[in-house]
């Protein structure tokens, strides 16, 4: 298995971040790394920071609630509200800083998520476009390292794919 990039790029007039990363993994298997609360646990944030689920509603309109734990007691709840699914494909979101009951917080940037997935071969793309309402809000979430942490979560989640085979069934230890 070789060391995959995660590609950053920043379109700041537009107000965009884009984000490209590939995974020696099946579409299938890293589509429900994406979509199942179970999996995001094991891989979403950046260690040593640990994402746990309060509430997890698949489905158009549905959302979901987690929170950010870091090592030293620090967290940060977030919710994501699903506009989109268009299975194997495609996923849309806003997405919002919030308290622990999914009151989203005035205070902190929203994003728009559009994530898209793809198969070549035995590699999986996942391609995410974050889109803002305001360019102040993009520069304060770059500021917060999301950049850094973002890559770290896709890092988590290519250790966590190699578990498993091309076939997505768990590899004998």
């Amino acid at each position: 298995m070789m060391k995959r990039e995660t590609v950053f790029s920043k379109d700041l007039p537009n107000k965009r971040l884009t984000v490209v990363r590939e995974f020696d993994a099946p579409l299938e298997l890293v589509w429900k790394a994406w979509t199942r609360s179970d999996m995001l646990d094991q891989w979403w944030a950046p260690k040593p920071w640990r994402a746990e689920t309060k509430t997890m509603d698949f489905r158009e309109g549905g959302f979901w609630l987690y929170c950010m734990k870091g090592p030293n007691g620090d967290h940060a709840w977030c919710r994501v509200d699903f506009k989109t699914i268009a299975p194997y494909q495609r996923i849309t979101t806003g997405v919002s800083f919030c308290d622990e009951e999914g009151n989203k917080n005035p205070d902190m940037p929203t994003m728009d998520w559009r994530k898209e997935f793809s198969q070549s071969g035995d590699v999986t793309t996942v391609r995410v476009e974050i889109s803002f309402p305001r360019e102040a809000d993009m520069e304060t979430i770059i500021q917060m390292g999301f950049q850094e942490g973002f890559t770290a979560g896709l890092g988590n989640l290519d250790e966590y794919l190699q578990q498993y085979d091309q076939a997505g069934a768990v590899r004998a230890k």
